[in-house]
């Protein structure tokens, strides 16, 4: 009986389950399979003795002792995660204090940006009015300059010779006499307070004679003898010369802009004028046209068939850059 009894008992297939896989906790941790766990304390349970069916051990008491170090290891465990746990809430709340610092700080720097901009505005603003005012001041000083200078003649192309630059005064008057006698007759003021060459020392490297300055005493004869020199070509001796009015350096420079459509407007018969202080005017189909910048010039010529291409203006633009 006790062998057939033995033979109806179930073979222990335990030992031929395969091991639980390993479970991953929590930062790598391993523990064994709660199926493997339980299959061990059925293993290691002690067997009821033969005997008395006694045991120093009851599979109870086993089964308790067992169920308490499982509860020790899993308490070990959730202490470890715990703390590990705390450890990344720490972390987490740190992270977000200095995500919120710096959220301030970059809405701080968004309005300092902001400030600088404006500041930015307003100093465009101030260095446009600067500017304004600096033109304007600058215009001021050479009208002033130009008014200074109303009663001078300056003469261009007076050859440069001792004897003449020792007697510019006289030679002054030699010049009146030769291209404008009637104003001697009328009896008109030519004295000269002073006359001067221009720059006062003399370039080496440079051929062409300096300008003379003269100054008269009477800017009513300056203005006779200026009119005159506009009509016809004066001489000193058989000499060509020429006689302008004399102006600050920057306003020759704007007139003297003006150089290579002047000549060919004179050519084409538009009376040609240079105005103070240096527009350019001419006549044309039976109006007076005026203009301060050769731009505006250049504009009008293309739209009128009689003048458009007959003036370089490309030329004359690379001239004055």
């Amino acid at each position: 009986m006790e062998n057939s009894t033995e033979a109806q008992k179930p073979q222990n297939t335990k030992k031929n389950k395969k091991k639980g896989a390993t479970l991953d906790t929590f930062y790598g941790a391993k523990i064994q399979n709660t199926e493997q766990i339980e299959d061990n304390i059925k293993e290691n349970a002690p067997k009821p003795s033969k005997g008395n069916g006694n045991s120093p051990q009851t599979y109870e008491e086993f089964e308790s002792e067992m169920t308490k170090k499982m509860e020790t290891f899993w308490e070990e465990k959730l202490e470890i995660m715990q703390k590990k746990f705390t450890h990344l809430q720490n972390q987490f709340d740190q992270t977000v204090k200095e995500n919120q610092a710096l959220k301030a700080r970059i809405r701080q720097l968004e309005d300092n940006d902001r400030v600088k901009e404006q500041e930015s505005i307003k100093q465009s603003q101030n260095t446009k009015k600067l500017e304004e005012n600096i033109k304007y001041l600058t215009d001021k000083v050479i009208d002033l300059e130009n008014r200074g200078r109303r009663d001078n003649l300056r003469i261009i192309g007076l050859p440069e010779k001792p004897e003449i630059n020792t007697k510019l005064d006289m030679v002054i008057q030699d010049i009146i006499k030769e291209n404008c006698p009637e104003i001697l007759e009328q009896g008109g003021n030519t004295a000269t307070d002073r006359a001067h060459r221009t720059p006062s020392t003399l370039n080496p490297q440079k051929t062409t004679p300096r300008n003379v300055i003269a100054k008269f005493q009477s800017s009513q004869t300056k203005e006779k003898i200026l009119q005159e020199a506009r009509k016809r070509q004066f001489r000193y001796k058989g000499m060509p010369i020429r006689v302008t009015q004399d102006l600050a350096s920057s306003t020759l420079n704007d007139r003297k802009a003006w150089n290579m459509i002047f000549r060919k407007a004179r050519e084409l018969g538009l009376q040609p004028r240079i105005s103070y202080p240096a527009k350019l005017t001419i006549y044309f189909q039976g109006k007076v046209w005026a203009f301060n910048k050769i731009e505006d010039f250049q504009l009008f010529a293309k739209k009128r068939p009689e003048l458009c291409g007959k003036f370089d203006t490309e030329n004359q633009r690379a001239r004055n850059t």
